[in-house]
């Protein structure tokens, strides 16, 4: 992975207003919502408030009084996988429907709005992994970031990334920096010369259970006692805590079988 720092202000506030393809929010479907909330308030000192409901039971999660990311609850008869599913800012949520369209993906909810929050669309790409587009209203997206509890990188972890590159950088008009090595296929995509986000193509190590899809990192106090906590609150590791060029990352997965990585960043 890499790192994207510089969308939060001096006190870990973000800027007001996401720039078109900026990671702005990050939203986890489950079954059991009351045994999520406790999981991750458990974990990252979450609280949660009602949120929009029209897509079912919704919350918000708040960190110190700022929100960092939505829960909500899946309706008994859908078997959705549990993910978390990264938002990418718009300012025009129906044209960047139409555009994901006519570039190869999948549009599977939406558009449409979400109270006077915003609006919104879930689509996928061209390889199927899932993410979700995001027009501001009165909800800007996640208001903290650079402190424990908050989303700090979002990563695709997919087949190849040539084609799925060229995607996101249609649709979201990324510019995309690639990792030039014979044996590591990885490109991280900017909006005006920042990082916001990764492309990791890892072949057939991708789990043919999960298929290609966007990893969300969490910045971690310790990573090596958030991911105890993990473990005691039932959930479960994937990958073990080791060191990075960017911090001490691990990846687990809730006790839904939501996976996410923990990383406690190198400063």
């Amino acid at each position: 992975m890499t790192e994207a720092r510089g969308s939060a202000g001096p006190n870990g506030e973000t800027h007001a207003r996401n720039a078109p393809g900026a990671p702005c929010w990050v939203s986890l479907m489950v079954h059991g919502l009351a045994a999520t909330e406790e999981f991750y308030g458990s974990l990252f000192g979450w609280e949660f408030q009602p949120g929009p409901q029209q897509l079912g039971p919704y919350v918000r999660a708040l960190l110190d009084g700022h929100e960092v990311a939505g829960i909500g609850q899946l309706p008994p008869d859908r078997h959705l996988p549990v993910a978390w599913t990264p938002y990418l800012a718009s300012e025009d949520v129906d044209l960047t429907a139409e555009t994901v369209r006519l570039c190869g993906g999948t549009v599977g909810v939406g558009p449409l709005d979400a109270g006077d929050a915003g609006r919104l669309v879930i689509g996928s790409d061209p390889a199927g992994a899932v993410f979700g587009v995001w027009q501001a209203a009165a909800h800007l997206g996640t208001s903290i970031a650079g402190v424990p509890g908050t989303p700090a990188w979002h990563e695709l972890l997919t087949f190849e990334t040539p084609s799925v590159a060229k995607f996101y950088e249609t649709v979201f008009g990324y510019e995309e920096e690639p990792v030039v090595s014979a044996d590591f296929d990885y490109v991280t995509l900017h909006i005006a010369g920042r990082p916001v986000a990764g492309l990791h193509g890892v072949g057939n190590a991708l789990p043919r259970d999960r298929g290609p899809h966007w990893m969300t990192y969490f910045e971690a106090a310790d990573t090596d006692e958030a991911v105890a906590l993990v473990v005691d609150l039932g959930g479960h590791v994937l990958k073990p805590p080791h060191d990075s060029a960017h911090g001490r990352v691990a990846t687990v997965a809730d006790p839904e079988g939501a996976w996410f990585s923990l990383i406690q960043v190198a400063r």
